[in-house]
C-alpha cells in the first residue's frame, strides 16, 4: 500500500502509545531519507572530483558503508505501522472478523519473536566492535579513511528495537481487535482492497485532503 495511511485512532490508551510512537517512527524514517540525499551529494562530489580533479572523494565508500544501517533500517518501524511492507495478501485480505485478527494477531507475534532475535544478535554484534579502552572506542574500523564501524552498528539494535515496540502494540491492537470482534480496530493497518489503495493513492498524486 502506499500514499495515506490506513490506521484508525481513538482516545485509548493504545492508540495514544501508537501515535506517539509513530512520531518518534517518522523522526526515523526522516532521518533516512536525509542519509540518502546525502549518499547522492556525496556521489556528486566524488564523481565530480574524479572527472574535474583527477581525485575522487577520499572516503566515499567508508561513507556509504557508515549510511548504509540509516537506510536499510531506520524506516521499517514507519513502513510497518502504516502496514506499507510487501506482503502476500491473497488469502488474509477475503477473511473477516476474527479469523482475520487471529491470522494478523499469529503473525506478527512471529515477527516479534524474530526482531526479538534480531535485537540480541545486532547488540552482540555493535558489543565486539565497541570498546571504551580503543581508540575513538572502536576495535575495527573502516579500510579506507578509518571511520569507527560501531556507530553504524549501533543503528541497527536501535531501529530493530523500535520496530519491537510497534510490533508489542500491534499484538495488543490485534488481540483486543479479535476479544471485541472488531469491525475497524485502532493502532493497526486495515487490510484494503486494491480500489481503495488505489483511491487513496490517486487523492494523494493530485493533493486532495
Amino acid at each position: 500500500m502506499a500514499g495515506r495511511s490506513s490506521v484508525l485512532s481513538d482516545d485509548t490508551l493504545l492508540s495514544r502509545l501508537d501515535l506517539k510512537l509513530y512520531t518518534l517512527e517518522r523522526w526515523l524514517a526522516l532521518l533516512s531519507g536525509l542519509a540518502v540525499f546525502a549518499l547522492m551529494v556525496l556521489a556528486v562530489i566524488s564523481v565530480s572530483g574524479r572527472n574535474f580533479l583527477n581525485q575522487p572523494l577520499p572516503g566515499y565508500v567508508d561513507w556509504i558503508q557508515q549510511a548504509m544501517p540509516l537506510i536499510a533500517f531506520m524506516g521499517i518501524s514507519y513502513v510497518q505501522r502504516d502496514g506499507a511492507h510487501i506482503r502476500m495478501d491473497m488469502i488474509v485480505g477475503q477473511l473477516k472478523g476474527r479469523p482475520l485478527h487471529a491470522v494478523e494477531l499469529i503473525t506478527t507475534l512471529a515477527i516479534l519473536l524474530l526482531m526479538v532475535l534480531m535485537v540480541w544478535g545486532s547488540w552482540a554484534h555493535f558489543s565486539r566492535s565497541f570498546d571504551f579502552a580503543a581508540p575513538m572506542w572502536s576495535r575495527d574500523s573502516s579500510f579506507d579513511i578509518g571511520l569507527p564501524l560501531w556507530p553504524a552498528k549501533l543503528l541497527a539494535p536501535v531501529a530493530f528495537f523500535v520496530l519491537c515496540l510497534r510490533l508489542v502494540l500491534q499484538v495488543w491492537g490485534y488481540a483486543r481487535a479479535f476479544v471485541e470482534d472488531a469491525v475497524r480496530p485502532v493502532a493497526v493497518p486495515l487490510v484494503e482492497d486494491a480500489a481503495t489503495q488505489a483511491a487513496h493513492e490517486a487523492e494523494q498524486m493530485t493533493g486532495a485532503d
